[in-house]
């Protein structure tokens, strides 16, 4: 399992795996969501694009078997990861938003909203497999997808992101966050994200390829 890796990556290498709903009745699955904890001040609430940051427990429905613990990864440190954009699951995508920090839910989550018919092995989940999650929320960030996050780490204002930009915007959500992380963290997130981001292989992330949300205009 990877380390936990926020901004623009897959922190969460268990949930990563491709799900897809399934056509016809499955299609038409919920996600059933149960608040355990809610704190009275809720605010801010998670919504897509956000960065979160999280403790989850992963469980077979079928016979309450745990197949993820965030907790014994990483140190025991929360994970990262941006809402709504298919870095984790698709019911867990639905399953966290409007989550405040400090809430707790627990989440069961259909196939179809999982990892459906093909289930995932190497997750030890079964074809067919319904998952309930324990979640507890912790922090809810403006994500690294936005228009404004974007100009933020275009230094020069080209619209489009450098190897040397980005770079220089971990380091400074690292001194941010104050966290410890291991020594290659760095590297591995900055590897990571042009691997996935930079789909013409130019060597720069363009204001196309960062942009996943219909709504942001560069």
């Amino acid at each position: 399992m990877g380390r936990g890796l926020p901004l623009l990556l897959l922190p969460l290498a268990l949930l990563a795996a491709p799900a897809r709903a399934e056509g016809g009745a499955a299609a038409e699955e919920e996600v059933q969501i149960e608040v355990l904890h809610l704190p009275e001040a809720c605010s801010p609430k998670s919504k897509k694009g956000d960065l979160l940051n999280a403790h989850y427990d992963g469980f077979l429905a079928s016979d309450g078997s745990k197949f993820y613990c965030s907790r014994t990864q990483n140190e025991g440190h929360p994970k990262w990861f941006v809402l709504g954009v298919g870095q984790v699951i698709k019911g867990l995508d639905i399953a966290m938003m409007n989550m405040c920090p400090g809430e707790k839910r627990k989440v069961t989550i259909p196939p179809s909203l999982a990892y459906g018919q093909q289930g995932y092995a190497q997750g030890k989940i079964p074809p067919n497999a319904t998952l309930i999650f324990e979640i507890e929320l912790y922090a809810v960030n403006k994500g690294p997808r936005s228009v404004e996050a974007f100009n933020q780490i275009d230094k020069d204002g080209d619209k489009k992101l450098s190897e040397l930009e980005i770079s220089q915007y971990l380091k400074e959500e690292f001194a941010r966050d104050g966290k410890k992380r291991h020594p290659s963290a760095h590297d591995e997130i900055l590897a990571d994200i042009f691997k996935k981001n930079d789909h013409d292989g130019d060597g720069f992330i363009s204001a196309k390829e960062y942009n996943v949300y219909q709504h942001d205009e560069l």
